[in-house]
């Protein structure tokens, strides 16, 4: 395990909702979107977590090193306008060799948006390019 990742590693972000980051502009490729409300995409705000979690760890990983997302379970429990601020809180809170379980939480200026738990895994980025040009050579 990297030196300074145990459990109790804790990281906040904040951001302001941009229109951008709600469910109508999410992506003009899926039409079943464009009527929805104009509220935070539950996507945008498990994006915006994953990215807390991502700089939580990063001064703790040496050169060449990141990590990926492999498991995410988190409940959207209320509607978020842009405009609005949104703040993560992750907590590290499982750490097994490259594995890595946190416990996250969305606020907004109301309260609790989403929560639940997040898992990523470590990886040589080199190597794991390597081994994804490798499975596309094979299919």
């Amino acid at each position: 395990m990297t030196r300074g990742m145990i459990p109790g590693l804790t990281h906040q972000e904040s951001m302001v909702v941009a229109e951008r980051h709600t469910v109508p502009h999410v992506t003009p490729d899926w039409a079943g979107f464009a009527d929805m409300p104009p509220v935070l995409a539950t996507a945008m705000m498990v994006g915006f977590i994953e990215n807390t979690c991502i700089l939580a760890l990063r001064p703790h990983l040496p050169p060449g090193q990141c990590s990926v997302g492999t498991h995410v379970d988190i409940s959207h429990i209320a509607a978020t306008l842009a405009g609005a601020t949104i703040t993560a809180q992750v907590e590290l809170i499982a750490a097994e060799g490259r594995r890595l379980e946190f416990r996250v939480a969305c606020y907004d200026e109301s309260g609790l948006i989403g929560e639940g738990r997040h898992r990523r895994a470590i990886i040589d980025t080199e190597h794991f390019m390597e081994r994804l040009e490798q499975n596309r050579a094979t299919r």
